[in-house]
C-alpha cells in the first residue's frame, strides 16, 4: 500500500449529496473518485436484491468479493488523492473494518425529514437498515474504538455555503482546497455506477451545488413510523458535524 495516498472513505445515508460531493471531488486533477464500489458486495449478502433497481445488472458487472473490493481500494495508487464514495449500509458485519484505518473515514448525513421522502420514491418501503442512520452511529463508535478521527458532515450545511463547508471538509482531511471542487460540466461523468439512469438524473441537469431550499410538501404519513426512528440517530450525527 502506498502511504503517500490519502483515501478517503465517504459513507453516505441515500439521498445525501453524496453524489455531487463525488463529482466536486472528481474536478480535482489530484484526484481519483469511485462510485461505490461495495455495491455488489452489499447486494450479494442482503435481500436488497430483491428490490434495488438494476439489481442483476450491478451484480453481474462489479466485483462482488468485499475482500477483493478492499484490497482495491487500499493499493490502487495512480492519483494523490483517492476518494471513495461508500454508502453506509454496504459497509456488512461481514466485512473486516480494519481498512478503515488506512481511510479519511467521512460521514454524510442529512436530515431525514428531508431524504425519506426522496427515497421512498425510489425505494418504496425504506426500513431502518436502508437508509444509514443507525448504522452511521455504528461506525462512530468502530472508529472510536479504533482511535481513529470521526469527521461528520451534514449535507444541508454544504448546499448553505458549499466554498467554506468544503474548505473546513479538505482541511479535516488533510488537503488543499480547490475552487474546482465548486463547478462541473452539465452531464455524466465516466465513473458513475451503472445505477446512474435510476439515481442521477438531478446531478445530470447540475453544474454545482444546488443551493438549499426546505421541503415544502407535507411529509408523507407512511414514513412518519421511519422517520421516528432514524430521527434520534441523526440528532446525535449533527451535534458531531463540522
Amino acid at each position: 500500500m502506498n502511504n503517500s495516498v490519502t483515501r478517503i472513505s465517504l459513507w453516505s445515508g441515500p439521498r445525501n449529496i453524496s453524489t455531487a460531493l463525488m463529482y466536486s471531488f472528481a474536478q480535482r486533477p489530484d484526484t481519483k473518485v469511485f462510485d461505490e464500489p461495495l455495491y455488489s458486495y452489499y447486494l450479494h449478502n442482503s435481500d436488497a436484491n430483491e428490490y434495488h433497481p438494476g439489481a442483476n445488472e450491478i451484480m453481474e458487472s462489479m466485483e462482488s468479493d468485499g475482500n477483493k473490493v478492499v484490497d482495491m481500494m487500499l493499493n490502487y495508487a495512480e492519483k494523490p488523492v483517492l476518494f471513495f464514495k461508500n454508502m453506509t449500509h454496504h459497509l456488512l458485519p461481514s466485512l473486516d473494518k480494519g481498512f478503515m484505518k488506512s481511510m479519511v473515514n467521512i460521514i454524510l448525513t442529512r436530515d431525514p425529514v428531508e431524504m425519506l421522502p426522496s427515497f421512498a420514491e425510489v425505494i418504496e418501503n425504506p426500513s431502518i437498515k436502508d437508509v444509514g442512520y443507525k448504522m452511521h452511529l455504528e461506525i462512530v463508535e468502530q472508529l472510536q474504538n479504533m482511535d481513529l478521527p470521526v469527521i461528520v458532515v451534514d449535507s444541508k450545511s454544504i448546499l448553505l455555503n458549499p466554498e467554506k463547508q468544503l474548505k473546513k471538509l479538505c482541511d479535516a482531511i488533510g488537503i488543499p482546497f480547490d475552487s474546482a471542487m465548486l463547478k462541473w460540466s452539465k452531464g455524466a461523468i465516466s465513473e458513475d455506477g451503472i445505477w446512474a439512469p435510476y439515481w442521477y438524473k438531478n446531478i445530470h441537469q447540475s453544474t454545482s451545488f444546488k443551493p438549499y431550499s426546505p421541503k415544502s410538501f407535507p411529509f408523507p404519513e407512511k414514513l412518519k413510523p421511519l422517520l421516528a426512528e432514524c430521527q434520534p440517530y441523526y440528532n446525535q450525527l449533527s451535534q458531531m458535524a463540522l
